[in-house]
């Protein structure tokens, strides 16, 4: 999404106008992000105007290096793992000593056929997961992050980050063929 160098500037001067149309600009794609760390909408909405807050408090220190879009998302990803950390939210299950990236890609490769799913549904079935496998599911597959760089961001170990993925996999093939089932299940009984 391309923005207009003068809503920047506004914003930088404190000019309301300019953060309104920042706000509407970017609001529906950044709510899209919290959405994916937070557990529901009210959750994912309080992450969001609280890290609109320091977008507004903190422009002035985006030097153009960059998207501004791919800025603004940091600071989103950032708050959303800050506000977990402060409320606790984020327990982190059973650290396997050794778990093999190549077994859980196999693992996940050979996973069953599922029906295609709404974007809104797979984000529904995301925020279904525990709080420690979403926040790595989500860093690892929609941010790239590698397990070493989520490590160090959620202070546990790689091998917990590892864990953590191949549950939160496991846990969404179980819902995705669970909903599978249930979809076929209604279709046969009609």
């Amino acid at each position: 999404m391309l923005i207009d160098d003068s809503i920047i500037e506004g914003c930088v001067a404190g000019k309301r106008s300019a953060q309104s149309a920042l706000y509407r600009k970017f609001s529906s794609v950044m709510l899209a992000v919290c959405l994916r760390y937070a557990q529901n909408r009210n959750e994912a909405e309080d992450i969001l105007q609280e890290a609109f807050l320091k977008i507004f408090q903190n422009i002035s220190s985006y030097r153009k290096e960059g998207s501004f879009e791919g800025w603004m998302k940091r600071i989103m990803i950032n708050h959303a793992l800050n506000y977990y950390r402060k409320n606790r939210k984020m327990p982190f299950l059973e650290d396997i000593d050794h778990v093999n990236e190549t077994e859980i890609a196999e693992k996940d490769d050979q996973s069953a056929d599922h029906a295609p799913v709404s974007a809104e549904k797979l984000i529904s079935l995301i925020q279904l997961l525990p709080p420690g496998y979403r926040m790595v599911f989500n860093m690892y597959v929609f941010e790239e992050y590698s397990h070493k760089e989520i490590s160090e961001a959620l202070s546990i170990s790689e091998n917990t980050s590892k864990t953590q993925l191949l549950k939160a996999r496991r846990m969404l093939r179980k819902k995705l063929f669970d909903l599978n089932l249930m979809k076929n299940t209604a279709l046969s009984n009609e």
